[in-house]
């Protein structure tokens, strides 16, 4: 016999405090991510408060977000942790900045880049979260890391590994594992996966994501799959390569497309409809 649309509506309710207990509120989380990135960086805030005001607002909200979901913690040490480590975190996203103004000829200057690159936005939203992941934070940092994630494209689990001066162009539909390690000076380009060459429950805590040495470029849609694999310092990975493997230190990795000439034309001319 169906459930009575009655009896739905309690256990819908019941379900809602259930997750209201576990669950910070979306809204206010995306609120404070933005602020925090205002905070680090006033470039796009109408009306900037003085930085110990802000900061004292933003410690309270945070503490407000552990609440349901650090039941484990204290929050307003885990929220002092946070912003104790926020100075390290603004450094490297200095770094992460001028990498960018650096490489790419389009940019004209600091504050274009940190107002306008999504890869910047999503690397700044990353390196926030992955703070509050090295705290033991459960769920707050992926609420985080997906909110970037539909603005820009570009999927960073909190947990990944990345050094210093990180450079992702464009970066549509850049993903990134939990696994991943990222060395420094490392630039990536749109469509670039850094995954797993299986996917099983049983993998959770093993390394399933590749690692990426220092000075290397990944050129758009390549494919890096596999916690063993590793490309060596200084190495290249050209556009639309699948790699499963590791290689070794200055290697070049290019996906070579096969070319025919025609001689005459096709019998039947070549037109897919997808």
């Amino acid at each position: 016999m169906s459930e009575t649309l009655e009896h739905f509506f309690q256990r819908l309710d019941a379900e809602q405090v259930r997750f209201e207990k576990k669950l910070p509120p979306k809204a206010a989380a995306h609120q404070l991510v933005d602020e925090l990135f205002n905070l680090l960086f006033p470039v796009q805030c109408n009306d900037p408060k003085p930085a110990r005001l802000q900061y004292a607002i933003l410690k309270h909200d945070l503490e407000q977000l552990l609440l349901p979901v650090s039941s484990n913690q204290d929050p307003a040490k885990v929220s002092e942790a946070f912003f104790r480590r926020l100075p390290a975190v603004h450094d490297a996203l200095i770094e992460d900045a001028e990498a960018i103004l650096q490489f790419d000829p389009a940019a004209t200057c600091l504050e274009e880049v940190i107002a306008t690159y999504p890869g910047f936005q999503a690397i700044s939203v990353y390196r926030i979260a992955h703070c509050l992941h090295q705290l033991q934070v459960p769920l707050l940092p992926r609420v985080f890391s997906e909110y970037v994630h539909g603005k820009t494209g570009i999927d960073i689990h909190p947990s990944a590994s990345i050094g210093r001066a990180f450079f992702i162009d464009h970066g549509t539909g850049v993903v990134i594992g939990a696994t991943a390690v990222i060395g420094n000076n490392v630039k990536l380009y749109q469509g670039v996966t850094l995954g797993a060459l299986h996917v099983d429950k049983s993998l959770a805590d093993i390394k399933r994501h590749p690692t990426i040495e220092d000075n290397c470029i990944i050129y758009a849609n390549s494919t890096i799959l596999g916690g063993e694999t590793v490309v060596g310092h200084s190495s290249v990975i050209g556009g639309n390569a699948w790699l499963t493997s590791s290689v070794q230190p200055y290697s070049i990795v290019l996906h070579q497309p096969q070319v025919k000439v025609r001689t005459k034309p096709f019998e039947e001319p070549i037109n897919f409809i997808i």
